[in-house]
């Protein structure tokens, strides 16, 4: 039987193209179907959105060729402090601190804004000669075999394809039609993202500021700026969203303190809602999920995509293993590897981000002078510490190739 495309994939964020981009070397067919349209992908001012790339998804992203491209627009995130308060308070004495010189490998991460990263992604998507990009096209029905999966396009068409991979998000349509259930719920949270720039240097270190509302992050970027990542209940979340820009810095001062001077807003503002959304499988018949459409977490370590990233470099592992093999990859066989390799890892993360924000975002004084002498403990615990600061890096648990520095 013939095929249009030997791997579809649907969703056009960053896993999607990411994931092709891994695959282009192969001598497979890929095919990016996208329900936007193209020029919404790759604005060319900073909006203010960023994304912290742990050292893993950096190997990742230079073992694909596209880490050059970024490289000198990226902040090293050297260091890590984690502190617990309210806002005008000032923060807990009992805080964690994790510096990159406590392991070998070098910074644990990167800060890179999304229209380098994403502008990246396209141009290396568009250069491809195995990747098709099917622009402002939806997909409105799958039907999988034995031998493959054939999907029907909203004007009609079809096309079919050995594997479907869906990176169209938490509400994914391709888990939806594949007939994987989700387990999931709202947090009562908003996320409030904005970049600001101020007077002082950050020196490379990130914050993390744990309040009973919701945590905030501090992220460095390149320059005298910063990434912002604000956690508030979602009633407080839209009154301030809605203040002036002027209003909305003075509601974010005394949170934000200080210690890097004056601050302004640098970039536009945006809310995110906050939930859990968890799919029971991460494959089906002729079907992969990755990134959120498998698994969308709170973002409370910043981990959201380096989860996608891992998906990416173990399923393309799994497809290029299976083809060596003489394998289907897009059988049974070769999926059920790829899900045994991601699915308790991303169960974790799930747990692991939910908890920590229940744990943190609450003013219950028991449980704050128990957090804080915990993160006291693990501050001063050499041992302990470092097996954070490996977590942070993505260094732990088992890695694909392409996440160890070496070639699929």
């Amino acid at each position: 039987m013939s095929f249009d495309t030997d791997i579809a994939i649907v969703g056009g964020g960053l896993n999607g193209p990411a994931l092709a981009l891994a695959l282009a070397g192969t001598a497979l067919n890929i095919t990016i179907i996208d329900a936007q349209a193209a020029q919404t992908r790759a604005a060319a001012d900073f909006d203010g959105r960023s994304y912290a790339l742990a050292l893993t998804s950096v190997r990742l992203l230079e073992g694909i060729g596209l880490w050059e491209a970024v490289a000198e627009h990226a902040q090293p995130m050297l260091e890590i402090k984690v502190t617990d308060g309210r806002a005008g308070e000032g923060p807990s004495p009992f805080f964690m601190h994790f510096d990159h010189a406590e392991i070998e490998e070098g910074p644990m991460g990167h800060m890179v804004q999304d229209r380098y990263l994403r502008a990246a992604l396209m141009q290396a998507v568009e250069a491809a000669p195995n990747i098709t990009v099917m622009n402002k096209t939806e997909v409105v029905a799958q039907e999988a075999d034995i031998t493959g999966i054939t999907l029907t396009l909203a004007n009609g068409t079809q096309m079919r394809a050995r594997l479907c991979v869906g990176a169209d998000g938490r509400a994914s349509g391709t888990a939806a039609r594949a007939g994987i259930k989700r387990t999931g719920w709202a947090y009562g949270q908003t996320a409030l993202v904005c970049a600001v720039a101020h007077e002082l240097p950050h020196n490379g270190i990130a914050h993390q500021f744990f309040m009973p509302p919701g945590p905030l992050a501090i992220l460095p970027l390149t320059g005298h700026r910063s990434s912002i990542v604000w956690s508030e209940t979602a009633a407080n979340a839209a009154r301030i969203h809605a203040l002036p820009d002027a209003q909305y810095l003075d509601v974010l001062r005394p949170r934000f303190g200080d210690f890097l001077g004056e601050i302004e807003l640098a970039g536009a503002r945006y809310t995110y809602p906050l939930s859990l959304s968890l799919a029971h499988s991460m494959v089906a018949e002729r079907v992969a999920l990755l990134g959120d459409s498998a698994h969308g977490v709170h973002p409370i370590a910043g981990q959201g995509l380096n989860a996608g990233f891992r998906d990416i470099a173990a399923l393309c592992e799994v497809i290029v293993d299976a083809q060596r093999r003489g394998e289907d990859f897009g059988a049974g066989v070769a999926l059920a590897r790829y899900q045994e390799w991601r699915r308790f890892d991303n169960a974790s993360l799930a747990l692991a981000t939910d908890s920590f924000n229940k744990l943190f975002s609450n003013d219950n004084p028991l449980i704050r002078m128990a957090r804080d002498i915990g993160m006291g403990v693990i501050g001063a615990l050499p041992g302990l510490r470092r097996t954070f600061i490996r977590e942070a890096a993505g260094l732990n648990g088992d890695l694909p190739r392409l996440m160890r520095g070496l070639p699929l």
